[in-house]
């Protein structure tokens, strides 16, 4: 089977010929269509990611037909159109993720190849309104975005959210969910056009996170927040919690500016403000958030889309920031 596979930290993917996988008791063969990209590729490839073992193939997200089922696994799978949520071992827990659970792409082989090997247990049904690439683009960053917001975050009618960094997948997907659910969302971005594109998804307003005082400035426009969503942290997090409400919550699924800095504690617990921390989810959080997708019909933004050939050129592309929403690979 043809196969992106990263062989050396910080070389560029090798898209060449691998063998296919061989399925053992209850795993199932999966022809992948479209694969979705996630900044942890772009990690990996840095090295920046713990666990890492290659060679690998990377990739967390995918959408595919089982074309195969080996002992153990219920044969009405077969031939069904899915997706597949790309955790593994979350375990027994609902409140956090076991020792051993990883995440498809590394250190198992993931999803940017003609075909993956996958327990049948985290199968699901692909959305029947998704085409092929949409539904590539939903697992990882669909199952963040829930768990921060619905489980880790309790979002109710009431409540006010924040999402910043608004481009990204999780990101744009917290965003339809949010709004989906009937909430009043606001977003930051340094991009004027993306905060264009999440007014046409229904923001009701955003504003230039690399402007002066900017949370002083948001907080004059919209009132302070209920709900915040956040991936950066870094030494800018003062200024996210400048933003929340007393009592409210703010939600870390990433921390792409660093270790935070820059915080007053007094902010915190003086305004009794909780800061919690999410990432990725269950099986149960899985499908309750395909569920929350069928009934609302909500569709992941794609931003843009490769061949599997250009799997190194849709990293680069990727890492440049500039996408709003998933970059995807189509596979077949």
């Amino acid at each position: 089977m043809k196969s992106a596979i990263l062989t050396q930290l910080n070389e560029v993917l090798q898209v060449t010929e691998s063998p296919k996988p061989i399925l053992a008791k209850g795993e199932v063969l999966v022809a992948i269509k479209s694969a979705a990209l996630n900044h942890r590729d772009v990690f990996i490839q840095q090295g920046l990611y713990s666990g890492i073992k290659i060679p690998v193939i990377l990739g967390s997200d995918g959408s595919g037909i089982v074309s195969e089922i080996a002992e153990g696994v219920d044969s009405n799978w077969l031939n069904k159109e899915v997706i597949m949520n790309p955790g593994l071992n979350w375990g027994n827990n609902p409140k956090h993720q076991a020792k051993d659970y990883i995440i498809m792409g590394t250190p198992t082989n993931g999803t940017f190849a003609e075909y993956i090997s996958i327990s049948a247990e985290l199968l699901h049904p692909k959305p029947s309104h998704l085409d092929w690439n949409e539904a590539a683009a939903l697992p990882l960053a669909g199952l963040t975005a829930f768990r921060a917001l619905m489980v880790q975050g309790n979002l109710q009618l009431t409540n006010k959210v924040l999402i910043t960094g608004i481009g990204g997948g999780v990101a744009q997907m917290a965003l339809q969910f949010a709004i989906a659910n009937g909430n009043e969302v606001w977003v930051t971005s340094s991009s004027d056009d993306k905060l264009q594109k999440a007014f046409e998804l229904g923001a009701k307003g955003g504003i230039d996170y690399k402007k002066d005082k900017w949370n002083k400035e948001l907080v004059q426009q919209a009132g302070e927040f209920d709900v915040i969503v956040e991936s950066a942290c870094g030494s800018g997090f003062g200024a996210v919690v400048d933003c929340c409400t007393p009592g409210g919550k703010v939600l870390i699924y990433g921390g792409t500016a660093g270790n935070i800095g820059n915080i007053i504690p007094a902010k915190i617990f003086w305004r009794q403000i909780a800061i919690i921390g999410s990432t990725m989810g269950s099986n149960e959080d899985f499908a309750e958030m395909l569920a929350f997708v069928n009934k609302h019909k909500i569709t992941p933004t794609v931003s843009h889309v490769f061949p599997l050939e250009q799997a190194q050129d849709a990293l680069d592309f990727l890492n440049t920031g500039n996408q709003f929403g998933k970059v995807v690979l189509s596979i077949s």
